[in-house]
C-alpha cells in the first residue's frame, strides 16, 4: 500500500463547459504512451465523481510528487476563449469536489490537500482557485 501524504487538485485546462470526461482524459493520455489516465479521479461539469487510476497505483499528475499523491481533476479552468486560466466549477463540481476531498480525507487524514499549482512553479493557475483558502471553510468529519 502507497503511503499518501498529498491530496492534489487540479483542473483539466478546458475551457467552460467542456464536455469531457474521464474516458476522454484517459484516451489522450494513453496518446501520450501513458497507462491510462493520470488523475484517480475527474469531475465533469455535472458533477459526476469518475474514476481514473485506481488509488493503490503511482499516478501522472504532478511531476515529483505522484508517488504520494492522490490526483483529482475537474473539467475546466479555462474561460470561453480556452485561453484565459479562471474558475470555471460548476456548483455540481464544487459540491462534488468537497464530498470527495471530504471522503479522501477520511482515508487519508494526514494528508495535506492541495493545488497543483502549490507544488508546481510552472502550473501556476492549475486548478483555477484557491485550494487552501477553499479547504478552510470545510468541516471535515473524522
Amino acid at each position: 500500500m502507497r503511503t499518501i501524504t498529498l491530496i492534489i487538485v487540479h483542473c483539466s485546462a478546458n475551457k467552460a463547459g467542456s464536455t469531457i470526461r474521464m474516458a476522454d482524459i484517459d484516451r489522450y493520455h494513453r496518446s501520450l504512451g501513458w497507462r491510462g489516465c493520470g488523475y484517480h479521479y475527474v469531475i465533469p461539469t455535472d458533477g459526476t465523481i469518475e474514476r481514473g487510476r485506481p488509488e493503490a497505483q503511482i499516478g501522472a499528475h504532478c511531476k515529483n510528487h505522484n508517488r504520494h499523491s492522490i490526483g483529482v481533476a475537474y473539467v475546466g479552468g479555462l474561460a470561453e476563449d480556452g485561453k484565459t486560466p479562471c474558475d470555471t466549477r460548476t456548483e455540481a463540481q464544487k459540491s462534488a469536489l468537497k464530498r470527495l476531498l471530504s471522503e479522501l480525507h477520511k482515508r487519508y487524514p494526514k494528508a495535506l490537500i492541495v493545488g497543483h499549482s502549490d507544488l508546481d512553479p510552472h502550473k501556476p493557475f492549475c486548478p483555477g482557485f484557491s485550494v487552501v483558502d477553499a479547504m478552510l471553510n470545510v468541516n471535515f468529519e473524522c
